[in-house]
This record gives structure tokens, sequence and C-alpha cells, in this order.
């Protein structure tokens, strides 16, 4: 397979790579999340395909969505397992409040909880899905340890996310707003935690043509299997961020409109690539 290489610069402020930024921001866009900002970068078929290396065949599995936001990843989790062995978690009541309102999901459970610390017993799941909620981790590699923790032997893992663009626009947007995780990154996130058979799958909209040259905002798929029984064997130290420490509003405030105003940047990416999907003869990457 092969991985993008371009460079990252060294300063990556990432303005809403943060539990709390990501708090507020969601309490903005969760009004219309589902109707004008999701669809443009993850669609149903976007999410069955992704769905799909998680293996959900048997009803019974116990299932764990973290990040899981307004239900639409899970409304995919429930085709195959039965809604009572859900659990949906997020830190955004806003998002949480959508999916309480679908009455697919009234037999799941849904509950606030932090994906770099959950509230899940060791060795508890047999699938842990995250899908659009690593972007806002500050510290991926303790989630994806996380992932791992609470996972039963052979339990799988998978974990949905954006992917890191070339063109040199979309770089700087993308360095600005969130992480946008390289794929040899995902990869090497899951082997540090401890997972075996690592896989990774790119996903995107069938009109998102040459797209990772821009970035999408789902954009790959990644897979592992939990190796044995008890906690990672990988070892961190603090949390990157302590959500409890005060924060300067004037800074919070200053960083929350300059992350958004990059994030409308990839609002305008997909309508951009749906114009140019119209006009450039297929088999022609642009």
């Amino acid at each position: 397979m092969a991985f993008s290489t371009s460079p990252r610069p060294a300063l990556q402020p990432r303005f809403i790579q943060h539990k709390k930024e990501a708090f507020w921001f969601y309490q903005l866009v969760s009004v219309a999340y589902d109707q004008i900002f999701k669809p443009q970068h993850w669609n149903e078929d976007m999410r069955d395909d992704a769905l799909e290396p998680t293996d959900l065949r048997d009803p019974e599995l116990k299932v764990v969505d973290v990040g899981g936001g307004t239900g639409f990843a899970t409304l995919g989790i429930i085709k195959s397992i039965h809604p009572k062995n859900v659990t949906i978690l997020d830190q955004s009541p806003h998002q949480l409040a959508k999916a309480k309102q679908r009455e697919a999901l009234k037999e799941c459970t849904i509950i606030e909880g932090d994906a770099e610390d959950l509230p899940f017993p060791t060795d508890s799941v047999d699938r842990y899905v995250s899908a659009g909620s690593i972007e806002y981790w500050p510290d991926p590699q303790r989630g994806i340890k996380e992932a791992y923790r609470v996972l039963k032997p052979e339990g799988l893992a998978c974990i949905i996310g954006p992917v890191y663009p070339t063109f040199w626009l979309s770089c700087f947007f993308a360095d600005l707003w969130m992480l946008f995780p390289k794929e040899e990154e995902y990869i090497e996130w899951f082997e540090k935690a401890g997972f075996k058979d690592v896989k990774l799958k790119r996903i995107g909209p069938n009109w998102y043509r040459g797209a990772r040259r821009f970035g999408l905002v789902i954009g790959c798929s990644v897979t592992g299997v939990k190796r044995g029984s008890g906690d990672s064997p990988l070892q961190l130290g603090p949390k990157a961020e302590d959500v409890n420490k005060p924060v300067n509003p004037f800074v919070f405030l200053l960083r929350f409109i300059l992350g958004t105003i990059a994030a409308a940047y990839y609002v305008l990416v997909p309508i951009y690539m749906w114009v140019m999907d119209k006009i450039v003869p297929e088999g022609q990457a642009f």
C-alpha cells in the first residue's frame, strides 16, 4: 500500500483539536450537522463500506461506538447488532441529544464520556468502533490504547477518520483546523498499542475522484485485533489536555473562531470536487 509522504509543518496549532474546543464547536454545528455538514464527507454508502471490515455478523456482539455523536455510525452498526448490545459514547451532550431522538436507537445505551478514558472494564467488549472522532483527540495514541484495553481478547477495533492531504492549501487548513493523520500514522498507533492484523481501507464518496490530494474528512477505516487479555503493553505519561484547567476566554474565543474559519474550507472542498466530477472526463483525476 502506498502512503502519503508530504511533510508537515513543525507548528500545528489545530484550533479545534482540543476537547473543550470540540465541545463548543459541536454545540454550534449540532443544529444542522446531520443535514448540512456530514453528508458532504460521510454518507450511508461510505459508512457501510467503512464498517464492513469490522465483521458485525453476530447480533449478540457487544459493541461500543466511541465519539458516536448523533448516532449516524450506530445506525450502520445496528443493521447487524441488536441495539441493546450497543453503547454510544460522546463528550458532546448536544450531539447525543440528537442520537436520543432517533427511534431506531432507543434500546442503545447512550452516555457522555471521554475517548481517552473510557468508562468500560478491561476485556469487556467485542467490537470498538469510532467514526469521525479521532480528529478531535489531543492524544490519538492514548485513545487507541484505550480501545485495546476495553476489547476482549481477539476483539476488533475500527477507527474511521480523515486522511492528510497533499495539496498545499488543503494542508494549511487541515493543520489549522484539526488532526488529519497520515495513513502510516494510523497503522503505527495501532501497532504501538499492541494490535495485530492491522489493516487500512480507503473510503470516500463516489464522486470524490482524486480527493486524497485535497484531504477527506472521512477518508479511511483502520482495523486491528487485540492480541490477548489485559491492558495495552504501551505505557504513556499524563494526558495531553487537562479539561479542568482554566483557560483564557479571549484566547479560547480567538482559537475557536480561527478553527471554525478553517473548517469552512472543508465545506467548500466537496462542492468543488462535485463540480469537477461533472466536468472532468471520467477516468481522469483532478
